[in-house]
């Protein structure tokens, strides 16, 4: 039966109507589906350190509490026991970001390296240590004493202590390089009579008194006046171009670790158990105390001080670098920009 005209252009209507329903439709669901990956998608970044210390608190309280997550980062943390393996694995792209002595990117940068420190985890609280037998500054002379590598930060911390302490280095004592990152197992050589100083961390001084070891403890380099840059955040100025974003929001996830972690001592604790591998309450309140409410600063800014007695050690093997700043391996606008958001304020309400 043939169809009416006039039913035939209602019909037609109907099926334009519909169709434009489901073309509407489909250009909603398409448009707001990669917003919303967008919004889901969490961007990736690989961030390494260079010791297993209480400094590093705050990356690990970011990660165990989603912070990195919250500012929109999936983050692997990674440990890399030398700061300059640290760097050539930045430089590689191995890693995004860096978390080492200042000396490591001051030393790269001085080889035409494309770094630049932009924060920082405040100073490692190293002290000189010596076999017990050894009770007085005087008692080293004509003895060992170990530093990790030559021109990394221990051995450069060492040169600059022990003129403070009335002794020369290669007439007063020797200052060998035992090629080994780690404090604690610097102290195990020591103890098994390998070298008769070296220095050492808070926490692993604590770690060893807890097992009954007897150790010297000779000098504070803090209190010396002897500044180290032990944990200095530093990307590749590339990166830093491409994707301030995302390093923004890692100082920010970083920066709410240290805010949390001063707020929230039982719960820090066990989070630095858990990296630590430590067990005593004692020894975990002491390293809370003295990181992350001493030496991690409130808000990240490097130690420029520091920085620079870093640049004039460096420049007797890198005489490029005589006469330079501080400031020219440091990029502090991202810093700057959160601290004019009021990012710190929030977080400390000062």
């Amino acid at each position: 039966m043939e169809q009416n005209p006039r039913q035939e252009r209602e019909d037609k209507k109907q099926m334009n109507r519909q169709a434009l329903l489901l073309f509407l439709c489909a250009i909603v669901l398409l448009g707001s589906y990669p917003a919303d990956a967008q919004e889901k998608k969490l961007d990736p970044f690989t961030i390494s350190y260079a010791s297993v210390s209480g400094t590093r608190g705050p990356l690990w309280i970011a990660q165990d509490l989603g912070l990195f997550e919250k500012y929109g980062l999936d983050v692997n943390l990674i440990y890399i026991a030398s700061g300059v393996t640290s760097v050539n694995a930045l430089l590689g792209g191995s890693v995004d970001i860096i978390a080492a002595s200042g000396s490591s990117a001051v030393g790269a940068a001085a080889r035409g390296a494309p770094l630049v420190i932009i924060a920082s985890l405040g100073h490692i609280a190293y002290k000189l240590v010596a076999n017990p037998s050894i009770t007085t500054i005087q008692g080293l002379k004509g003895k060992i004493i170990g530093s990790s590598r030559i021109g990394a930060g221990t051995d450069y911390a060492l040169k600059r202590l022990l003129p403070k302490l009335g002794l020369t280095p290669g007439k007063d004592v020797q200052l060998i390089p035992t090629g080994i990152s780690e404090s604690d197992r610097r102290l195990v050589m020591m103890l098994q009579g390998k070298i008769d100083a070296t220095l050492a961390t808070d926490d692993n001084l604590l770690q060893l008194g807890a097992r009954g070891a007897k150790l010297s403890v000779l000098a504070d380099l803090y209190e010396k006046g002897v500044y180290t840059t032990g944990s200095d955040i530093a990307t590749s100025r590339q990166l830093l171009k491409e994707r301030p974003r995302q390093l923004k929001a890692f100082i920010m996830a970083m920066t709410e670790g240290t805010a949390y972690g001063r707020a929230h001592k039982d719960q820090t604790m066990r989070i630095y158990r858990k990296y630590l591998k430590i067990e005593d309450p004692k020894l975990l309140e002491s390293i809370h105390k003295n990181y992350l409410l001493g030496t991690i600063p409130m808000r990240p800014y490097p130690r420029e001080e520091a920085l620079q007695n870093d640049i004039e050690d460096l420049s007797y093997t890198y005489p490029y670098l005589k006469g330079k700043k501080a400031a020219e391996f440091l990029d502090l606008s991202l810093l700057k920009s959160l601290e004019d958001e009021g990012f710190f304020k929030r977080l400390y309400g000062k």
